[in-house]
């Protein structure tokens, strides 16, 4: 049975039609999801979190490859699915919440301390709706994870993936390079779900890095400086911060001449090392 032929069946079994204000859109496409698997490289020491599985579509594959499969589903509809489908399975658990709240370091915690896990990574079809919410939580947390391979909208892989100062950049570039390593997979038509989506998607996978790009005393001030220069990219950095009322014009502009950069520069030109060594030269409290 083909993944569509499979989808629709499931559907009308369970009586279920996707509901937008979750953001859900079912894939149907096999290749995507073999694509997915290989370049998340999983085997069976390895605990994966899917977020937001829906009917289990690519859980299916998961299971065959991981040690154990942790699946976070805020749609009560899909739990009974999820269980139905894989009761059978002895390396299957599936948890109805949202995943924005939960303690994914206790739950790391816990499966590793039991489990002969020696890697855990996060695969899913992320909810476009809160695409960003979810990637920031998986990065600032700071989780004992190895990679990231998730499918989002292509405008937001866009920026995901771009270096900072490149034109696609925005505040998200920085916070994911600060913490990751991004690269693009593959790009996913609309075609490829029921129903089909008004965006195209893209598939990424971010390998998380040992320590940060760079060394900062503050994070929190440092990306909070990064938002305030995306927040009015069309302006100079100069008055992007001055009228936040971060810091005076004049002071600004002293720090641009100390570290050599025009003070016309907009702060989607910069790369994240110039943002710290303004921040080093702010004094901010």
């Amino acid at each position: 049975m083909d993944l569509y032929t499979e989808t629709k069946f499931l559907m009308k079994k369970y009586n279920i039609t996707a509901k937008k204000n979750l953001g859900q859109n079912f894939l149907i496409d096999e290749n995507v999801i073999l694509d997915t698997i290989k370049e998340a490289n999983i085997n069976n020491t390895d605990l994966v979190i899917e977020i937001g599985p829906g009917l289990g579509t690519l859980t299916k594959y998961l299971l065959e490859k991981a040690g154990r499969v942790i699946c976070i589903e805020l749609d009560n509809r899909m739990i009974s699915i999820l269980n139905d489908r894989f009761s059978l399975y002895d390396n299957f658990e599936v948890i109805n919440d949202d995943v924005l709240k939960i303690d994914l370091h206790e739950l790391i915690r816990k499966n590793k301390e039991r489990l002969k896990i020696q890697n855990v990574k996060i695969v899913a079809n992320l909810p476009y709706y809160i695409t960003t919410p979810i990637i920031m939580k998986l990065l600032e947390e700071k989780l004992e994870i190895e990679s990231i391979t998730v499918m989002v909208q292509k405008e937001v892989a866009d920026r995901i993936t771009a270096l900072p100062g490149e034109k696609n950049a925005g505040a998200i570039t920085y916070s994911v390079y600060y913490y990751s390593e991004a690269q693009k997979i593959r790009n996913v038509p609309n075609s490829s779900f029921i129903p089909e989506p008004d965006v195209e998607s893209t598939v990424i996978k971010l390998n998380i890095r040992k320590k940060p790009v760079i060394e900062t005393e503050n994070e929190e001030k440092l990306f909070k400086l990064i938002k305030l220069a995306f927040m009015q990219r069309r302006k100079t950095l100069i008055n992007a911060i001055s009228n936040s009322g971060l810091l005076e014009k004049n002071k600004i502009k002293e720090i641009l001449n100390q570290l050599g950069i025009d003070e016309r520069v907009r702060g989607e030109e910069l790369k994240i090392e110039d943002f710290k060594n303004i921040l080093d030269r702010m004094n901010i409290k």
